[in-house]
């Protein structure tokens, strides 16, 4: 820039180059030339490396650092550096808690404009991605990418400490917590801490009593989507899960997780007093009950007390007869 100029550019605020295809104005020549060039599509800056043209120098310098691997701009908080300073801005934002970008149609913030703008389509409905294999619709193009492995079963995301691959990085995230034990969502009314954001939200509702699932065929309410999709199966008599050792089929797949046992013969639950050992968690703890003398199912109708619930229904039979 000219310095005799400078002062009457910068300071004055004068603008005085109107770009003549819309209604900005600019202070410095260069910087309207710069404007017309998103009016025309001039694209007069390319990389060398690859085959991406920019309308500017500052873009394509930006973009020279994916080759070079370049990031200049590092955070003073943490070890993360990024390739441009737009980057860094946002990730400030992780530290500070700041959300500057506000939903004019609810009370959410967000901490980036992009989130803001998918946001946006919760309360118009849009979902302009829709998959070319079925009929689902999506918010966003990487909820379509992710979708789509429903239909390809691919899993490229894999633990490196065991075998498991997942669809997505968060759910390789999610289960990386089984190996480290971290738990690092915990309940502000309890002890109880969490490896899952949704589980501890999930955990919430028994403090409050928050039940906002119902039923439409009978008065039961559940605290979850998934609780109320299971009880569903005792009005259909849906049981979706099939055994493929046997024709057994079952309603929750924690159900048919248990039954695979008898084909296996696994039995990864040992009691520490003796050398029995059992297939489900819920019949080590009945057999618990056995070396404690606990014995919590009392009998109404008489004072005999059993350490199952079955023993008590089976104990019943005697009072019917």
């Amino acid at each position: 820039m000219n310095l005799l100029r400078h002062p009457s550019l910068i300071h004055t605020g004068k603008k005085s180059f109107r770009c003549s295809l819309c209604e900005n104005s600019f202070g410095q020549s260069s910087h309207l030339r710069q404007r017309s060039r998103v009016h025309t599509g001039e694209k007069r800056f390319s990389c060398l490396l690859c085959d991406k043209d920019f309308g500017k120098s500052s873009h394509l310098k930006q973009h020279s650092r994916i080759h070079t691997g370049e990031k200049p701009f590092s955070c003073s908080l943490c070890e993360k550096s990024f390739g441009n300073s737009s980057h860094l801005r946002q990730h400030s934002r992780v530290h500070t808690g700041e959300k500057p970008f506000s939903c004019s149609l609810c009370e959410k913030s967000f901490g980036h404009s992009s989130i803001l703008t998918e946001h946006s389509k919760v309360h118009t409905g849009e979902k302009p991605f829709r998959c070319s294999l079925c009929d689902k619709s999506f918010f966003n193009s990487s909820n379509l990418k992710i979708h789509s492995t429903v239909h390809t079963g691919e899993k490229p995301f894999s633990c490196t400490l065991c075998d498991k691959s997942f669809s997505k990085s968060s759910l390789l995230r999610q289960h990386s917590t089984v190996h480290t034990g971290e738990k690092p969502f915990s309940c502000s009314l309890c002890e109880k801490s969490f490896g899952r954001s949704s589980i501890l939200t999930e955990h919430s509702k028994v403090h409050t009593g928050e039940k906002p699932f119902r039923c439409s065929l009978c008065d039961k309410s559940f605290s979850n989507s998934s609780n109320l999709k299971i009880h569903s199966t005792v009005h259909t008599g849906e049981k979706p899960f099939s055994c493929p050792v046997c024709k057994t089929s079952f309603s929750r797949s924690e159900h048919l997780v248990r039954h695979s046992k008898v084909h296996t013969g696994e039995k990864p639950f040992s009691c520490m007093f003796c050398k029995k050992s059992f297939s489900q968690s819920s019949s080590l703890t009945r057999h618990l009950r056995i070396h404690a003398g606990e014995k919590p199912f009392k009998c109404v109708l008489c004072k005999k007390s059993f350490s199952s619930s079955s023993y008590l229904r089976k104990h019943k039979n005697i009072h019917t007869r």
